[in-house]
């Protein structure tokens, strides 16, 4: 049976001593900020506002994943489509996904799940940007 792509909701999960159910009410985006209190044992406080600034999701060793401006990261979920850094405490922004996660997410199963990797197309940042069509030359 192959490995579902890892989300921030399957990721992010409460310690052992609580029940497994204990965050389901904590929206995707938020789960974060109580795994890193719990995990690193340090205070992180989400931001209130909201910043213009829109990035795109990707696929990563078989997590979706949102980067920072400053450099972190984290596992991100296309059912809260929000990302914000609890390294630099940048603000709530916009994360964009596939129109069709499940068709992204289906074409992969068959990849090894450190070989799944997918970005955007539209995503600036992607390594595998397309060809500029050719011109032909004109008679």
């Amino acid at each position: 049976m192959a490995i579902a792509v890892v989300r921030a909701e399957t990721f992010y999960l409460p310690p052992p001593t609580q029940p497994r159910d204990a965050w389901d009410l904590v929206p995707a985006a938020e789960r974060v900020f109580r795994w890193i209190e719990y995990r690193m044992q340090r205070r992180v406080v989400p931001p209130e506002g909201t910043v213009e600034q829109t990035y795109y999701a990707r696929i990563n060793s078989n997590r979706w994943v949102a980067d920072c401006i400053c450099g972190s990261a984290q596992v991100v979920s296309p059912s809260d489509p929000r990302y914000a850094c609890t390294e630099c405490g940048w603000g709530w922004c916009a994360l964009v996904f596939p129109e069709d996660v499940a068709a992204v997410e289906a074409s992969l199963m068959p990849l090894a799940t450190y070989r799944r990797h997918w970005w955007h197309a539209d995503d600036p940042l992607n390594p595998v940007q397309p060809e500029p069509p050719v011109e032909e030359p004109q008679p």
